[in-house]
């Protein structure tokens, strides 16, 4: 499976396409559909920003996924989670999209919009590990089992 190429301006208001502007040799993505999903997203961060100080070659992103809206309505949308978030890295590595779903949840074989969804993909955007839902002890490990196989160097 291969990530969609999709576009989207991140919190530092820089037009970002996916997946060319992957930093990493390994990238996560969290795939957020409503404002509550955050809490989700949030339980992750910590073994997230562990796995980037362990492999360097690894980063993530958030891509919160809102329909097609107005240019006046995705400002006002940006500027209050910018002003939400302090953060000048998490600003970079998050990247709002506005886009027609339906395609960009069949491209990835999402069911349905009440969950967030996790990519983990090379920088070319082929997908390698895909889950749904909160962090667990047993989604973690699995998630660094995964980039401990694709041989990141580690730090």
């Amino acid at each position: 499976m291969q990530f969609p190429k999709v576009s989207g301006t991140d919190l530092k208001r820089r037009k970002r396409t996916f997946p060319a502007d992957f930093a990493g040799d390994l990238n996560l993505v969290f795939i957020p559909f409503q404002q509550w999903h955050q809490a989700h997203v949030d339980t992750w961060v910590p073994t997230m920003l562990k796995l980037e100080e362990d492999f360097p070659g690894f980063r993530f992103y958030e891509f919160p996924t809102i329909q097609r809206m107005n240019v006046i309505s995705r400002t006002f949308i940006n500027e209050g989670m910018r002003a939400g978030i302090r953060d000048e890295e998490t600003r970079g590595r998050t990247v709002t999209l506005y886009i027609d779903k339906e395609p960009f949840k069949a491209a990835l074989d999402i069911p349905n919009e009440e969950n967030i969804w996790l990519f983990l993909c090379a920088g070319d955007g082929q997908i390698f590990w895909r889950s749904t839902g909160p962090f667990d002890l047993k989604l973690g490990a699995s998630l660094r089992e995964i980039v401990e196989e694709k041989n990141l160097t580690t730090a």
